[in-house]
């Protein structure tokens, strides 16, 4: 962390995820929480308040600012200048969350469609806005490569992954999907040329983050779609694409995450066709 402290600050807002990522594991508690809650809240930083962000992540006004300096800003207001320059006017505040549901509509399948069809729009505007064109690039070029793409991701992450699983059967990519159904492991199914594509959101699936390090391990190549830059599955990759998604109540919407997944399937058919 020290040799961090007093360096150039990021240049740009690529340059300011990459450092993020590489030195969020060595962070004491309170500048570990700064990190999370930044690379899951980018896009707040060029609209919110030192005290906003701070409250957000937990902690004092003044661990946010520690962080700031930490990353090579000389404060807070250098950090947010670099956010404010790289977007374009009216860069929308995703830090309002969803309002509750009315008291005469609570519940009703109305009202509740209301909020998720919400949800929903505020995810892709976030997605469209924070979309990191060269992970997206290597991500497309390493499954293009593969043998034989695997697919894992369970829980709330598994319609995705099983929808991956169509896609690329219906393309004549070879793939293999790894659903964890009756507990069996098929790790030794990943052979030399294969690559891993591994989703999983907070709280993470450690089924997920063991077969990225499997892989890791044995020298393949992982991509991984999470939340944030920060995630433990980040750490096992090489290349990351994360996803902005907007909850509703304790149900995360998948609108975002499968329209990156369906841009993904898409991008690896055509290069694939393309040769």
């Amino acid at each position: 962390m020290n040799e961090l402290a007093g360096s150039v600050a990021p240049g740009t807002v690529e340059e300011f995820r990459e450092r993020l990522a590489a030195m969020s594991d060595g962070l004491p508690k309170r500048l570990r929480q700064c990190a999370d809650y930044v690379a899951a809240n980018s896009d707040r930083i060029a609209v919110s308040t030192v005290a906003e962000l701070a409250a957000g992540a937990d902690v004092p006004p003044s661990a946010l600012m520690r962080f700031c300096q930490i990353l090579g800003f000389s404060g807070f207001s250098e950090m947010q200048r670099l956010f404010r320059e790289a977007y374009v006017p009216g860069w929308p505040d995703y830090s309002t969350r969803l309002t509750n549901l009315k008291e005469s509509g609570a519940g009703s399948p109305a009202a509740l469609l209301a909020e998720f069809v919400e949800a929903g729009r505020l995810s892709l505007e976030a997605l469209a806005k924070s979309a990191d064109e060269a992970a997206l690039d290597q991500a497309v070029a390493v499954l293009k490569a593969a043998d034989t793409v695997h697919l894992v991701g369970l829980r709330r992450a598994f319609p995705v992954a099983s929808y991956l699983a169509y896609a690329f059967e219906k393309m004549d990519i070879p793939a293999m999907l790894h659903d964890g159904v009756g507990k069996l492991d098929h790790r030794h199914a990943l052979r030399a040329g294969d690559a891993l594509l591994a989703i999983t959101f907070s709280p993470y699936s450690e089924e997920t983050l063991t077969l990225a390090a499997d892989a890791r391990a044995r020298g393949l190549p992982v991509v991984a779609m999470t939340d944030r830059l920060t995630s433990p599955l980040a750490r096992q990759a090489s290349a990351v694409l994360t996803v902005p998604e907007v909850d509703f109540g304790a149900f995360r919407s998948l609108s975002a995450t499968l329209a990156l997944a369906i841009t993904l399937a898409v991008a690896v058919g055509t290069a694939r066709a393309d040769g």
